[in-house]
């Protein structure tokens, strides 16, 4: 690949920080946005800024036709049996909630619902708020050392009582990627069905929901090189049909009266509202650019700058990173000595270095790991090796600093 041509693809590369060049390497939470994608926003609220689905007028129909067009592209990114599994949300959190308040309407009382404890907040707190209605039990799979799932434990949690799984396919704070092919082949030999967590996979590895065997899987745009505030849900039909709608209004409906009202048929059964057409239409872009760079071109650099950075890491007396499965993602969560993580954050942003610090809406795993939180370094398709060169000595200046 041609990193520097693909660079000049993200303007946002090109600004300083604190007088700095900027070095971004706060990927997992979310990707910067190629020129094509921007263009394509201002393009849309220029030219053909119309409600989908509401109207005849031509706007209105090129609007809604740029809409299903993401739609299908969706469907094939993912490799979906059809388009009307797809259903757009604001983000992998509204679409988990969407499950968890929908699907999650058929647990009872002393159903069991198994996580682990590498979980994202977005994929805990949903299924907490169904107690509302039910009694359920959270059951949490732990890892090793090495921040790799305990299979063995996922696979004895399951009982009579289990109702449903949800776990990620990539941990936002180790890196850990999940054997989940194998984790929803033991789910579905209990009748379980299972809700994968995509927001870290779906920019970083090919997925395919046929060949996984997803029940439901969700993921998000601004992750994706893509625009804030658009989010995917994946769900296997027979089961979108049985769940009822998660919101009520316009858009998801085919007849109303006071007495009673028929639904939309799918997709658009829980896509009530006015969508956010503009960015769905631009998401699109961002898959295209994707594919263009190649998602095999992509995770072989992502690696390969995992593997240059961590080694060098360790040279830094009190250096402890957390997670090194031998299936990783190009995430580096990490700690130097007694330093607070904070503390180092703010010194390498000085340098025009942006790192994510905290505990990265994983609570439950920082405790398990026994820290409050971690200095998180993630890369993208645009970090370059020159760029890790800066952050690794950017490190060794400011980790004296602050002993």
């Amino acid at each position: 690949m041609d990193i520097k041509k693909i660079r000049e693809e993200f303007p946002i590369l090109c600004r300083e920080v604190n007088g700095k060049p900027l070095i971004y390497l706060d990927n997992t939470a979310t990707s910067e946005t190629p020129r094509e994608v921007v263009d394509r926003i201002t393009w849309l609220y220029e030219n053909t800024k119309a409600n989908v689905h509401r109207g005849v007028h031509h706007l209105s129909q090129e609007a809604t036709d740029l809409q299903e067009q993401t739609r299908r592209h969706v469907q094939r990114y993912i490799n979906a049996r059809s388009f009307d599994e797809i259903i757009f949300t604001r983000g992998t959190t509204e679409a988990i909630n969407l499950v968890a308040s929908s699907y999650g309407q058929r647990f009872r009382d002393g159903d069991e619902i198994i996580l682990t404890v590498m979980e994202h907040h977005a994929n805990i707190v949903p299924w907490q708020l169904i107690r509302a209605h039910a009694d359920v039990k959270i059951r949490v799979v732990d890892i090793n050392e090495r921040g790799e799932l305990d299979i063995d434990q996922y696979r004895a949690l399951f009982n009579e009582r289990t109702v449903m799984t949800a776990f990620c396919h990539v941990s936002n704070v180790l890196g850990t990627v999940n054997p989940v092919k194998e984790m929803i082949a033991i789910a579905h030999s209990h009748g379980v069905a299972c809700l994968v967590d995509g927001a870290q996979a779906s920019p970083h590895l090919p997925i395919d929901v046929q060949d996984l065997g997803a029940d439901f899987y969700v993921f998000s745009s601004h992750k994706m090189y893509g625009p804030t505030g658009i989010g995917v849900l994946y769900g296997r039909k027979e089961l979108l049909e049985e769940m009822p709608p998660y919101q009520g209004g316009g858009e998801m409906i085919k007849h109303v009266t006071f007495a009673h009202t028929t639904l939309a048929d799918l997709p658009f059964k829980f896509e009530a509202g006015t969508p956010d057409f503009v960015g769905i239409a631009a998401f699109d872009k961002a898959l295209d650019f994707i594919e263009r760079v190649g998602m095999e071109n992509i995770a072989r650099h992502e690696h390969e700058l995992l593997d240059y950075v961590t080694p060098r890491l360790m040279e830094i007396e009190g250096m402890k990173i957390y997670g090194d499965a031998p299936d990783k993602s190009a995430v580096i969560s990490f700690n130097v000595g007694d330093i607070h993580n904070y503390d180092l954050g703010l010194l390498l942003d000085r340098l025009g270095i942006a790192v994510r610090t905290g505990h990265h809406c994983a609570q439950p795993l920082m405790e398990r790991l026994g820290v409050p939180g971690t200095v998180r370094a993630s890369f993208a398709v645009y970090n370059t090796q020159e760029e890790a060169d800066a952050f690794i000595n950017g490190l060794k200046r400011v980790v004296p600093m602050l002993q």
